[in-house]
């Protein structure tokens, strides 16, 4: 089941001016030091950045928070697995507020995805709820979709 839906937009360029006028001072704030080092190795560094700020966006709007309640910016961190595709990990307060929406009997898992395309970084994550062992659904023909001919 569907816990929540959060999807962000970010201004790639908006993110370099900040981090050109407060550097490491932002860094610090809002990247956990994976981020950091994962942005800092990629030539699209600032681009790698913007995804990232998108993902906690949409990942606080995903929690039915936004950025309050104790929600900070570390508090929901984005990382990639070996085949590169990204997911997002959460501690703190995210974390608790994840435990508290997730339905007794059930885990939680967390899809995002990110894409950017110059000037725009956008990401969208969706929280699911599922029982211990249960599988994603087969994809294909779901009843929301005619029969294919």
């Amino acid at each position: 089941m569907i816990l929540g839906i959060g999807t962000d937009l970010c201004n790639i360029e908006r993110i370099g001016r900040t981090l050109d006028r407060f550097g490491d001072r932002f860094r610090d704030r809002v990247f956990t030091d994976v981020e950091q080092a994962t942005a800092e190795r990629r030539a699209r560094a600032v681009e790698t950045y913007a995804k990232r700020w998108a993902a906690k966006e949409a990942c606080s709007k995903a929690l039915g928070t936004g950025l309050r309640m104790g929600i900070a910016w570390k508090d929901m961190a984005v990382a990639n697995i070996n085949s590169g595709q990204p997911v997002m990990q959460v501690t703190g307060w995210a974390a608790d507020r994840l435990a508290e929406m997730t339905p007794p009997g059930h885990e939680a898992i967390i899809h995002v995805t990110l894409t950017d395309d110059h000037p725009w970084a956008h990401a969208v994550v969706v929280i699911e709820a599922r029982r211990p062992g249960e599988t994603a659904p087969e994809r294909g023909l779901t009843p929301a979709q005619p029969p294919r001919m």
